[in-house]
């Protein structure tokens, strides 16, 4: 099983609460995160973007460092570690990005993927003049398989010719192209996003409850295959590893004691406009009554693996072996001792599956 680092490239990590560290996001804490990765063994890195956040007495997200200039740099300073940028597709066009992953796999000796996101907070892309209006939230996966095909073309031929409503390109050339495959991920959640990435993706991260995990796989690899394809699942967990379980409980209820309400409201309020119902909206909408384990909104709507390492080992493979995923996305409150911890403590005595 494989494991990664959802690095905290926006405001805050992915913890909208006072309770857990708040910070601005650096370069060097980035660098430190994914060099503590790389020598714990972990297998790679992938970083978000954020055009606009969502405020709060935490300033949750309201500063971003750009995804694919952070991992460009970070490959500088790594020699294993994969790398996942992410592209918000209503901000660059195709031909663009797949320069942009050309150069990146250029830097990196071939490490790099792409994490694709097609975009539901409308706020992002109305004070850039960059929303398509409200049928985007119908048709995004329309736009996003477009513009995965676009990609592939112009990385295996160097050349494309494509007319349709959402991109036109005559004759358009970007060389070089990649010296390998580029692995596609997405973290699609609705009925709609979890058939684009059986169509489309290599990989999906799967954001849901444990008690949902199960069939929400068997769904994905099930479209999978009826499109002749196979697609390794990610499940995106927060880790909170302390000396005992009860220290763990402490650390996790003291965040959601300290939520950032404000910065949680926010979210709320963009994810309500989303009529595209059973993605990730809908998701963040539901945490709002989840607990900790199965996603409480002071945790993102992002489910928790909290105890002891013994208690923490555990879990994970219980969860790797009720529901057959492939590998796992961490966050962590603090995230290179979290890396560390998990790389000393926990990872080494995860038995085969």
């Amino acid at each position: 099983m494989k494991f990664g680092v959802f690095l905290p490239n926006g405001s805050n990590g992915y913890i909208p609460s006072a309770g857990s560290p708040v910070y601005l996001p650096t370069f060097e804490h980035n660098k430190q995160c994914a060099i503590e990765a790389e020598k714990q063994g972990l297998d790679f890195v992938l970083s978000m973007m954020k055009h606009k956040g969502f405020g709060g007495e935490t300033g949750y997200w309201d500063s971003c460092l750009e995804s694919f200039t952070l991992m460009a740099a970070i490959a500088a300073v790594t020699k294993e570690i994969g790398l996942f940028p992410s592209i918000s597709l209503l901000t660059q066009h195709p031909a663009i990005v797949a320069r942009m992953i050309a150069t990146l796999d250029d830097i990196s000796a071939g490490r790099c993927g792409l994490n694709v996101v097609t975009g539901w907070n409308r706020a992002e892309y109305l004070q850039m003049d960059m929303w398509p209006g409200e049928s985007h939230y119908e048709r995004r996966y329309e736009l996003a398989s477009e513009y995965i095909s676009i990609l592939k073309t112009l990385w295996n031929t160097g050349r494309c010719t494509h007319k349709s409503d959402f991109f036109k390109l005559d004759d358009c050339s970007v060389l070089p192209q990649p010296k390998g495959e580029i692995p596609i991920v997405c973290a699609g959640q609705s009925p709609l996003g979890r058939q684009f990435v059986a169509e489309s993706a290599d990989h999906q991260f799967v954001l849901t409850s444990k008690s949902k995990l199960v069939a929400g796989v068997k769904d994905i690899k099930d479209r999978a295959k009826k499109c002749g394809r196979s697609v390794g699942i990610y499940a995106l967990y927060h880790l909170i590893v302390e000396d005992t379980d009860d220290e763990a409980v402490r650390v996790a209820e003291h965040i959601v004691q300290r939520a950032d309400k404000g910065a949680i409201s926010n979210i709320i309020a963009s994810a309500s406009l989303d009529t595209n119902t059973g993605g990730t909206s809908g998701q963040l909408k539901a945490a709002l009554e989840q607990n900790i384990e199965e996603g409480n909104m002071a945790f993102m709507g992002i489910p928790v693996i909290l105890g002891s390492p013994q208690t923490v080992i555990k879990h994970i493979q219980e969860i790797r072996d009720d529901s057959g995923i492939d590998g796992m996305l961490f966050s962590w409150p603090d995230f290179v001792p979290g890396i560390r911890r998990f790389g000393q403590e926990v990872k080494p005595f995860i038995s085969n599956g």
